[in-house]
Parts: C-alpha cells; structure tokens; sequence
C-alpha cells in the first residue's frame, strides 16, 4: 500500500497538533490512544491503530513531563508506527517495535525545541519591559513553532523516506550532539524543580521535603513509594491539624446572645 499525499499533509499536521495540545491541554490529542485511533482513520485501518495507540498508552501511563523533563514521545511513536503497519501490512507488534526507536528520538528533538523556544521567550521579556504588548503576543506564537516542527519535519522524513531513516538518525547521530542533549535533559528537570520550589511553601515543609529526599536519594525507594510517603504524611498533617481546629470552632459556637451594642454575652 503506498501512501497519498492527502494523507502524508493531514499525518504531519496531526503530529504538530499532538505536541502543542500537550502544552495546553485543549482536546486530548497527547494520548497515543486517540492519535493511533485518528492515524488509524485516516491510513484506514481504525482498528489496528486503536490497539497500537492502547498498547503505548501502557507505557505512558502515570507519567509526565514535569519539572521540564523530557520523557520519550510515544504519541509521534503512534504516528508512525501506525502508518508503517499499515503501509506493510504488518501487526500491532512490528508497530511497537518502531515506535519505541521513534519515541526515543523524540527525546532529543524535546530538548532541542525546548531551547530553541528560549529565543523567543528573551524577545517577549524584552517586550514586556518596554509595554509592547503587540510584541509580545505574536512572540508568544513564534513560541510554537519550535514545538510544531520539532514533531512535524521528523514525521514528515519518516513516513516519507520509510524506516530505515529513524534506524540511519540513531545510529550516525554525532556522540557530541548526543551528548549535549543528554546533559541538557539532565539539567532541565533540575531548573524546574528549582522554580517549583520557589514558589511553594517551602520553608513551612522543609521536613517533608528532606523525608522525600532521603527516601529517594539514599534509599532508592520508587518513585511510587515516595508518592504513597508523601501521601501518607499529608494525611497525618491533615488529621493534626484537623484535631486542632475543632475546640476553636466548638469555643465559638457556643458563645452568647449579641446584645444592642454589638457585644456577644454569656
């Protein structure tokens, strides 16, 4: 089966949207279910792209880009997996097969979309201070089009070159570039963290922050342990708190009638 124009403009098109809801979290479109079920539709075959987008629904379950880390993009990894199976007249499996390599490309391509934005966001800083508001809005548009063709130009090589070309980029990619990239999705996730931390209470919570830490650092607890710690800690401070409040509530209720001056008597 070879593939129509038509449909090489509408899979490109569908991979810039897929990136972009992610950021804002519009329609859904940053689940490999629903890309696989549209990439389906429109390779037509809507049934294998449901199991192939469900089957790397899995693999993404419970996790995020949070803190500015990059993790492997399976929703483009449906995209392409699904056009090849199709394309081929392969199985789920040979999908997921390709979309793993795929996904994990995408992490590189991540990082280097997110830099690239930083352009942008300084001309928008710029903006702001001189009250240019026009400036800044279109600025704030520029800022998408790193992340559009940071999934568009791959899909577009890819389901139009064919698969060896993901196979080729991995292999011959340079060790510096690498590299580089390794090191600067290293460092991201710290400077968002770091601005997380900022702007909560952290001086309030300081001993919970260090309980976390050494469970996870020098007790290499999972990161689903850490989750259910915090969790339990947070219901112990609730219910302290809870206890605490109750006598204050229960003294103000049982104050006197207010007399004609306003003073509540007993």
């Amino acid at each position: 089966m070879d593939i129509a124009v038509w449909q090489i403009v509408l899979l490109v098109l569908l991979s810039a949207c897929t990136i972009l809801d992610s950021l804002t979290f519009v329609i859904g479109l940053n689940f490999p279910v629903i890309t696989g079920t549209i990439t389906g539709l429109i390779m037509g075959d809507v049934t294998l792209g449901l199991a192939i987008g469900a089957t790397l629904q899995l693999m993404v379950l419970g996790v995020g880009t949070y803190g500015g880390a990059s993790i492997p993009d399976f929703t483009t990894g449906a995209i392409v997996g699904t056009v090849f199976a199709v394309i081929s007249g392969q199985d789920a499996e040979f999908a997921i097969g390709l979309a793993v390599p795929v996904g994990l490309l995408m992490v590189q391509l991540d990082i280097l979309a997110r830099f690239t934005n930083t352009f942008f966001l300084h001309r928008i800083d710029r903006n702001i201070e001189t009250g240019n508001v026009r400036a800044v809005k279109r600025n704030v548009i520029y800022g998408a089009l790193p992340w559009a063709l940071s999934r568009a130009v791959p899909v577009f090589i890819m389901i139009t070159f064919g698969q060896d070309v993901v196979n080729f980029i991995l292999d011959e990619m340079p060790d510096w570039l690498m590299g580089g990239l390794q090191v600067a999705g290293g460092i991201l996730p710290v400077v968002g963290i770091a601005i997380l931390l900022r702007y909560l209470p952290t001086k309030q919570y300081v001993a919970y922050l260090i309980v976390g830490f050494i469970a996870a650092a020098y007790l290499k607890v999972p990161m689903l342990g850490v989750a259910l710690l915090g969790f339990a800690l947070a219901i112990i401070y609730f219910k302290q708190n809870y206890r605490e409040a109750e006598p204050a509530l229960a003294g103000g209720a049982v104050r006197g009638e207010e007399n004609e001056d306003g003073e509540y008597e007993d």
